[in-house]
């Protein structure tokens, strides 16, 4: 089945039926195992180091190619699939993906990971937008519409935290390879359920791809992302800060020739709306912190509570359990709260979970940094199942693909966002905190080392020798990580101090830009639907 027409243009709008929840199924297949793959090398890479033997550079961009591939290709995929197709796009990403994944687990060297792992983002890249894509069109009734939204990102949002799981069970039994070989068998039953149980959509065939916008988003996207990553690894340098500039003068550059195409990538008139360009800032607000402040809680759970990497990913899955139940019971909430309260309750929630974090000292019990994450996340991921179901109410199912791309391409920049300013916070506090309390007697090199990080200032205490004059063995190396896991968790309270104010402000923003907005697709001819057409929850938005 093709559909080209909107079906919610008049009458009432059809129900999904058992066909379109397996099939919903059938789509968290691939939108689990790209979520995973942002974080199954956690684990991986000591193995991949005694294979393959990588440079720094080379074993950070085995990290970093493929974020950066698929942050830079997500809007060019979204609207490639709204051209030919989402379903045929899916298959083709699957398609890729598994192969990449095959060519990735056998990798004779560094430099062929590197080129597997930029290939899965570019799988990625077709998969994700083209999942949420297809959600939108599967269901157009509003409530089903938004159960599905609320389970598809709760899914995505589990995917990170069992990927390092998966990761380290796999390499408990298996070889490194195994983190990437374990994608292929699920993207070949992908391939098999897909033609049969998703239907086609795509864009009407008077849309053409416009190929300049493409190398416009990919030449705009790339530099932000690796400017803003590389400033909050190594705080201001020229070349991440000209890199920034000169993606926002291509984004500059591809924004103004959409105004001038009949059928442009991104249709700008849709941030005229205030569902759209609201909820586009409030998860953009809600990433910021998620990730901002993930690897504030990853680095105690290890450095500070002394938790092996395996150990802080399992008990790190915990929150997710949590995050699983709230996602739906906030879609069942909006057919009796207008969803602008609904938002600014998650951001609240969200606000006590930061400021309770201040609370969390070096000598604190693990239940309760988890009983904390667990609240601030599920308020968050409360805000961004809203978001992502407004973004999509008010999306018309020809756009959907190009809108889902801008959608997880928002997250993208939230979350370097996040990890550049909130990183950067924390930092700050460490540094100045851990120079007032080094012991008396250490080595310049080791206390430089020391000051920079707390995996550093845990690298020297490691190896300090083990008596100095006038001091018992081991005596040093015990100071430095008392003193290290005291600085850190000062700049933990800092960063968990902003970003409960911003999530404060957060709250007083959504209820100020979606209050009075309303949800559904323009009309054909671009006007708003009538408000009345759904009373019980006004779910038409301007």
């Amino acid at each position: 089945m093709t559909s080209t027409d909107n079906p919610l243009a008049g009458g009432t709008e059809p129900r999904a039926g058992r066909r379109e929840w397996i099939a919903l199924t059938v789509l968290l297949l691939p939108l689990l195992l790209v979520s995973m793959d942002v974080s199954v090398l956690y684990f991986a890479v000591p193995f991949i180091s005694r294979e393959l033997a990588p440079t720094a550079t080379q074993q950070l961009w085995i990290f970093d190619i493929y974020g950066f591939v698929l942050a830079g290709l997500l809007i060019t995929m979204g609207a490639l699939g709204d051209r030919i197709g989402r379903r045929r796009l899916l298959l083709m990403g699957a398609t890729a993906f598994g192969a990449a994944s095959l060519f990735a687990a056998y990798a004779p060297s560094a430099e062929a990971l590197i080129a597997a792992r930029a290939l899965l983002g570019i799988g990625g890249a077709t998969l994700m937008p083209s999942t949420l894509a297809l959600v939108r069109n599967m269901f157009h009734d509003p409530r089903q519409r938004g159960t599905a939204i609320a389970i598809w990102t709760a899914v995505l949002s589990a995917g990170v935290a069992v990927g390092p799981v998966l990761s380290g069970f796999l390499l408990e039994h298996f070889w490194w390879g195994s983190v990437f070989l374990i994608n292929t068998p699920v993207m070949a039953l992908l391939l098999v359920l897909a033609p049969m149980l998703v239907p086609e959509f795509k864009a009407p065939e008077s849309a053409r791809f416009d190929l300049l916008s493409a190398a416009l988003s990919l030449a705009a996207v790339l530099p932000i992302i690796y400017g803003i990553k590389e400033l909050a690894n190594d705080g201001y340098r020229p070349l991440p800060t000209l890199a920034i500039v000169a993606g926002l003068t291509v984004a500059a550059l591809f924004l103004r020739r959409q105004t001038r195409l009949a059928y442009p990538m991104i249709d700008l008139s849709l941030f005229r709306r205030r569902a759209f360009g609201g909820s586009l800032l409030i998860a953009l607000l809600a990433m910021f912190a998620m990730i901002g402040f993930a690897i504030q809680t990853t680095q105690f759970l290890q450095s500070v509570l002394g938790l092996s990497p395996l150990q802080a990913a399992l008990w790190s899955v915990l929150p997710s359990v949590a995050v699983a139940a709230a996602a739906p019971a906030s879609m069942a909430l909006t057919q009796r709260v207008h969803r602008s309260y609904i938002v600014g309750a998650g951001f609240l929630v969200a606000t006590a979970g930061f400021a309770a974090m201040t609370q969390i000292r070096v000598d604190s019990p693990l239940w309760g940094l988890l009983l904390i994450a667990s609240l601030y996340a599920v308020g968050l991921v409360v805000v961004m199942t809203q978001s992502n179901e407004m973004v999509m109410g008010v999306t018309p199912p020809d756009r959907a693909g190009a809108v889902s791309a801008l959608l997880e391409c928002n997250t993208e920049f939230g979350g370097a966002l996040g990890m550049a300013i909130l990183g950067s916070i924390g930092n700050a506090i460490y540094v100045r905190q851990i120079a007032d309390t080094l012991p008396t007697g250490l080595p310049q090199q080791a206390a430089d080392a020391a000051t920079e990080t707390l995996a550093g200032a845990t690298v020297v205490a490691d190896h300090l020798p083990n008596q100095l004059p006038n001091q018992l063995p081991n005596q040093l190396g015990e100071a430095v990580l008392t003193a290290a896991r005291h600085a850190f968790t000062d700049g933990m309270h800092a960063t968990a101090l902003a970003a409960s104010a911003i999530m404060a402000a957060a709250a007083l923003l959504s209820l100020t830009f979606l209050r009075r907005a309303h949800i559904a697709p323009p009309a054909p001819d671009g006007t708003s639907p009538e408000v009345a057409s759904i009373p019980s929850q006004q779910a038409y938005y301007r």
